[in-house]
C-alpha cells in the first residue's frame, strides 16, 4: 500500500509537469506523512542530509564549472577544427568530424545535451552548407552526442557511483571503450547511409547528385567556419600546427583528469577542482577568449545547472530510503524472476524496462531511483556492479534521442530548425546501431572492464 501510494503521488507529480526533485521530495513527505505516521517525519530531513553529505558529490558542480568556462571559452570551435584536421579528408568527412568533434567535447563536459548543443551550433550549419540535409546532419549531432554521458568525466556515471557507492574512477575508465565503440559505429553508419543514399545530399542545379556527393566527399573539402580569436576572425580549415595553435591545451584536460586519477595523484573529486583551475587558465590567459567580466555568469548558469541536480540528489534519498524499507526491490526481482531464470533473458529486460524509463524519465533522476531497486538484481546474476553502471548510463543516455522527452533532439531541431518528427525519421538507422552497440556493452563485460581491470 505505501509502495503504491509512494509511485502513485511521484506519477501524478511528474503528469502535473512538477520538476523531479518536487515529485521525489513531496512524494516522500506525503507517504512519511499519512501512511508511515508523524514519529518518522524526521526520516525526510535525516535522509536528505545524509544524501547530501557526500564528498564524491562535490565533484558535478566543479565539472559542471569546467565545462561552461571551457565552453564559453570558444573550446568547441577549436575542437572542430581539430576533428576536421584528423578526419576531414575522409569521404563523408564532415560526418566523422561532427562524431570526433562530440567525442572531443564529451571527454570535457560530461554532459550529452551540452555536447549537442556546443557542437551541433557549428557542425550542423556547416555540414549544410557543404550540401548535407538538415534532417541528417540533426539527427547525427543528436546520436553523437550520447557519448557525452559515457567518456569521462560523465554525471551519471558519478551519480550512479555515488548511489551503488563505487568507485567513480573505475566508472570513468570502464566508460572510455563503450564511448569509443558508439563513436565509430556512428560513423560507420554514417558512412553506408551517406553511400547508400545520396539524396542525403542536396544537389545544385549544376550538378548532378553523384557529382555533388563527390565534390562534397573529396579531401580538398573546405571548412569555412569563422572564430573570433581577440577580435580577429581565423578560417578554420587544417593547416599545419593547427592543433598545437587551436586545440593541444583544450585536449589535453581529459588527459589530466584520468591520468590524474588512474595514477593516483588525486581523486575524481580533486581532479573536478583541478579541471576549473585548468580551464579558467586555458580560457583567460592562453586562448584569451574568455573575459574576467564573463565570469559572473558562467557561474550563475554553472550553479543553476548544479542545483537543480543536487537537489534532485538529497531529495532522492528519503525516496530511496523508503522503497528500501518496503522491499520494493526485493518485490521487482522476484517479479522479473517470473518470466524466466535465464540471466540472459534477465538481463534483456532490465535492458528493455530501462529503454522505456529513458524515453520518460532524466537520466540522472533514473540512475537515482532505479539504482537501488535493479543493482541488487544485476549483482544476484553475477554482473560487477561497474558494469551494470555502464549498463545502466549507455540504456539511459538512448533516451536522449527518442522521444518524447529526448533532449538532444529538441536541442538540435533549434539549431536546425527542422521539425521533431524530421529528425527522427532520419535517427532510426543510429538508433539501430545504437541498440547493437548496446547488446554488445551489455553482454561482453571486457568492453567495460577492460581498462578497470589493469590496475
Amino acid at each position: 500500500m505505501i509502495s503504491f501510494v509512494l509511485f502513485s503521488v511521484f506519477i501524478i507529480l511528474i503528469l502535473c509537469g512538477a520538476p523531479i526533485a518536487v515529485c521525489l521530495g513531496v512524494s516522500s513527505l506525503v507517504v512519511l506523512e499519512h501512511l508511515a505516521g508523524t514519529p518518522n517525519i524526521n526520516m525526510l530531513a535525516k535522509s536528505a542530509i545524509m544524501g547530501g553529505n557526500s564528498f564524491p558529490l562535490v565533484a558535478i558542480p566543479m565539472f559542471v564549472l569546467a565545462g561552461e568556462i571551457m565552453q564559453q571559452g570558444g573550446l568547441s570551435r577549436r575542437i572542430v577544427s581539430t576533428a576536421y584536421g584528423l578526419v576531414g579528408r575522409f569521404k563523408a568527412g564532415l560526418a566523422y568530424v561532427n562524431v570526433l568533434a562530440c567525442m572531443f567535447f564529451a571527454a570535457i563536459s560530461g554532459s550529452s545535451p551540452a555536447t549537442v548543443a556546443a557542437i551541433g551550433s557549428t557542425m550542423i550549419p556547416e555540414m549544410e552548407k557543404h550540401g548535407y540535409d538538415k534532417d541528417f546532419s540533426a539527427a547525427l549531432t543528436s546520436a553523437a552526442g550520447i557519448t557525452g554521458v559515457m567518456i569521462p568525466p560523465s554525471i551519471p556515471l558519478i551519480i550512479y557511483g555515488v548511489t551503488a557507492n563505487q568507485s567513480i574512477g573505475a566508472l570513468f575508465m570502464a566508460g572510455i571503450v563503450p564511448g569509443v565503440l558508439f563513436s565509430i559505429g556512428f560513423m560507420l553508419v554514417s558512412r553506408i547511409v551517406l553511400r547508400n543514399n545520396l539524396s542525403i545530399m542536396k544537389v545544385s542545379n549544376n550538378n548532378s547528385q553523384k557529382e555533388q556527393y563527390q565534390a562534397q566527399a573529396q579531401p580538398n573539402t573546405k571548412l569555412n567556419i569563422s572564430i573570433k580569436i581577440n577580435a580577429n576572425t581565423d578560417r578554420l580549415a587544417p593547416k599545419k600546427g593547427a592543433l598545437r595553435e587551436h586545440s593541444i591545451w583544450a585536449l589535453i584536460v581529459p588527459v589530466i583528469i584520468l591520468g590524474g586519477i588512474y595514477g593516483g595523484i588525486f581523486t575524481p573529486t580533486e581532479a573536478a577542482g583541478v579541471a576549473v583551475i585548468y580551464a579558467l587558465l586555458i580560457s583567460v590567459f592562453v586562448y584569451s577568449d574568455l573575459k574576467l567580466k564573463d565570469l559572473p555568469n558562467i557561474f550563475k548558469k554553472a550553479s543553476l545547472t548544479s542545483a537543480t541536480v543536487l537537489v534532485m540528489v538529497v531529495m532522492a534519498a528519503a525516496f530511496g530510503r523508503l522503497l528500501t524499507l518496503q522491499k520494493v526491490p526485493v518485490l521487482v526481482a522476484n517479479t522479473i524472476s517470473q518470466f524466466s531464470d535465464n540471466p540472459i533473458v534477465i538481463l534483456l529486460l532490465i535492458n528493455l524496462m530501462l529503454l522505456l524509463v529513458g524515453m520518460f524519465m532524466e537520466t540522472i533522476a533514473a540512475i537515482i531511483i532505479l539504482t537501488p531497486i535493479l543493482l541488487p538484481i544485476a549483482i544476484t546474476l553475477g554482473i560487477d556492479p561497474i558494469h551494470f553502471g555502464i549498463i545502466m548510463t549507455v540504456n539511459l543516455a538512448i533516451g536522449f534521442c527518442t522521444p518524447p522527452l529526448g533532449a538532444n533532439l529538441f536541442i538540435a531541431s533549434g539549431i536546425a530548425n527542422v521539425s521533431i518528427e524530421k529528425i527522427t525519421v532520419a535517427l532510426w538507422p543510429f538508433l539501430i546501431a545504437m541498440l547493437v552497440m548496446l547488446m554488445l556493452v551489455s553482454y561482453i563485460p571486457s568492453l567495460s572492464l577492460f581498462i578497470p581491470n589493469l590496475n
